[in-house]
């Protein structure tokens, strides 16, 4: 699903105006970004966390030159899925069904 079917479908189940939720939905997503941006996790109860991951330093390979790289302590976006959202997914039938489909097609 991209951004442009799940504007649709809020305004399908909700009646506003597309262009309407199209502002509500690009601002919900840059709030996370300067949120996370200035340090701060995002919580959304139900739904899960957006959180800053630290990566530790290390030594990285440039494999083609054959020489070391020092990669630097950095951080990442990441979700966690809230336990209700974990559970609506293992329980979903129609998740299953798709995933068999898939694995049958690739062998």
């Amino acid at each position: 699903m991209t951004k442009a079917e799940i504007i649709t479908e809020i305004a399908l189940k909700t009646g506003i105006d597309k262009g309407d939720v199209q502002v509500v939905v690009e601002s919900f997503f840059k709030v996370v970004v300067s949120s996370m941006a200035e340090g701060e996790n995002v919580y959304v109860r139900g739904f899960g966390s957006f959180v800053n991951k630290r990566r530790a330093p290390k030594i990285g390979r440039n494999i083609l030159k054959g020489t070391t790289i020092e990669i630097k302590e950095h951080y990442v976006p990441s979700f966690k899925p809230a336990k209700i959202f974990v559970e609506k997914i293992k329980g979903s039938a129609k998740v299953k069904q798709v995933n068999v489909s898939e694995n049958e097609e690739v062998d």
